[in-house]
């Protein structure tokens, strides 16, 4: 322990550091700010749907980073890459109705993309590397 009983972890898997867990959570702050801007009878049902895949984006990804075996953390990631899918749609009803800026919604799906892109690349590294394959549990 250090400073105030708080527990010291200086591994270099902390979650934190992660730069697809940041991605994702910078995404769900760019999801968060749209929310914002959606009619109040939206508010608890496309919002709130929106701002849940939102937060599994991220949630999805620091749970499959916790579970040292590969093939978890894949599982993970796919459950992820899925709610990447669900706002994509979500952005898409909000173009439908013109909740939004188009630009902006267009954006926000480029951003998308490439968080998608970035889940498949670490899928495909863990599928590679196998992580846990051989450790003692």
């Amino acid at each position: 322990m250090r400073g105030g009983g708080i527990l010291s972890y200086t591994s270099k898997y902390h979650l934190d550091e992660f730069e697809l867990y940041k991605q994702a959570r910078e995404y769900r702050k760019m999801i968060y700010k749209l929310l914002d801007s959606l009619p109040p009878i939206e508010k608890y049902a496309l919002g709130a749907q929106m701002r849940r895949a939102a937060i599994s984006i991220s949630n999805n990804i620091a749970e499959g980073h916790g579970r040292w075996y590969y093939q978890e953390n894949i599982r993970f990631c796919r459950i992820s890459r899925g709610s990447v899918d669900e706002i994509i749609d979500d952005l898409n009803i909000c173009l439908d109705e013109h909740y939004a800026n188009e630009a902006s919604l267009q954006a926000l799906k480029e951003q998308a993309s490439l968080l998608t892109a970035r889940i498949n690349s670490y899928i495909a590294y863990l599928q590679k590397t196998k992580q846990g394959v051989g450790d003692e549990k």
